[in-house]
């Protein structure tokens, strides 16, 4: 029972009270009293409609031994005005019937009263509960909605930054190409001719000069070459490239987790696109699993790579075939470390200090 219909009872239980002691067609019984919270108790209590059928008839048939208690029939009443056993309330007119007989007509017309007016009572307290749930349940949705939303738009405004980050690498790409086969290329083609020229030159002075001309060309042509490939190194993004080796390996499920925000150095890009590439390839090759874990983690001090497989191992040897020996020599030359469990499953797992 909730709060409104707890209130609405009591409301009535006490009108009920009131009535009883004001009435003079009967005499005040403490046991009555004491009987009637009983049931009025009870039929609160237990939500079983059947248990409410029986406590409605029970009290119906003490009210035709003991009229005086059919002045609290509109507390029983009240928790029967709604279920599928509601009809079951006409079973009080047999008692108020029988009291008409016994009492004086205006409390006859009283009780009737309390009685019609606790079913609409409660009639009306239930379509308020209904309503309240009704706009509960528009307002969860309304806020489920509106959070819906905002996912909705921050995964917009992310994917708008992906495409941007994506066409900023294409576009330094591009430019390092650019740089690398116009710039590069005339530098190229200066040098020799600088060179050439001072092999045929026969004056010391031209000969120095041209000398000096050889000597800034090719460093012009190194700082390029530094430039371009710098440039080039920036470009590739590590996510992009091990979500291109996982959409394109079909020996089973992947699922990839990528929590680095920051820029890895060339080394630990290549070195990480490498093993994934090579831990991917092996388990196509040597394993039975339906399951490979990718997951990528950037700490304050170092990255991390976690490979794993539900696949059934029995034993492996690092120093057999160039897979696991490649990737342990990576790891090192980067001062990481790489440790293997094959634990429920086949793990990899490394960790390579930033600097």
């Amino acid at each position: 029972m909730n709060t409104e219909t707890l209130f609405d009872k009591l409301i009535i239980f006490l009108c009920c009270l009131i009535l009883y002691f004001c009435q003079t067609d009967f005499d005040i019984n403490v046991a009555i009293i004491t009987v009637v919270i009983s049931f009025v108790g009870f039929i609160s209590f237990f939500d079983n409609p059947v248990i409410k059928v029986v406590l409605t008839v029970g009290y119906s048939v003490l009210c035709m031994f003991v009229p005086s208690s059919i002045i609290f029939m509109p507390a029983m009443t009240y928790d029967m005005a709604i279920g599928k056993y509601r009809a079951w309330n006409v079973v009080a007119l047999i008692p108020i019937v029988n009291f008409a007989y016994e009492a004086s007509l205006l409390l006859t017309i009283t009780v009737t009263g309390l009685v019609t007016l606790s079913l609409l009572i409660r009639y009306r307290t239930e379509n308020q509960i209904k309503m309240h749930k009704q706009n509960n349940r528009l307002s969860d949705t309304a806020r489920e909605m509106s959070s819906l939303l905002e996912q909705q738009k921050t995964d917009l405004i992310q994917q708008q930054d992906n495409e941007l980050h994506i066409a900023t690498l294409n576009e330094r790409n591009r430019i390092a190409r650019e740089i690398h086969d116009n710039v590069g290329h005339l530098l190229s083609s200066s040098i020799l001719q600088s060179a050439a020229l001072k092999t045929i030159a026969k004056e010391e002075t031209v000969k120095t000069g041209l000398d000096t001309l050889n000597q800034t060309l090719t460093k012009a042509m190194n700082n390029v070459r530094e430039s371009v490939h710098g440039i080039y190194d920036q470009s590739i993004d590590l996510n992009l490239q091990i979500q291109e080796i996982i959409d394109q390996f079909g020996f089973c499920e992947i699922k990839y987790d990528y929590f680095i925000t920051g820029n890895p150095n060339k080394k630990i890009k290549y070195a990480f696109i490498t093993i994934v590439k090579e831990a991917l390839a092996n388990v196509a090759k040597h394993s039975d699993a339906t399951l490979v874990t990718v997951t990528l983690r950037e700490h304050p001090a170092l990255y991390q790579l976690i490979i794993k497989d539900n696949g059934h191992v029995k034993s492996y040897r690092t120093d057999e075939g160039l897979g696991l020996r490649n990737m342990a020599d990576r790891v090192e030359s980067l001062k990481g470390h790489m440790n293997i469990s094959i634990k429920n499953g086949f793990e990899i797992f490394i960790s390579v200090p930033k600097e």
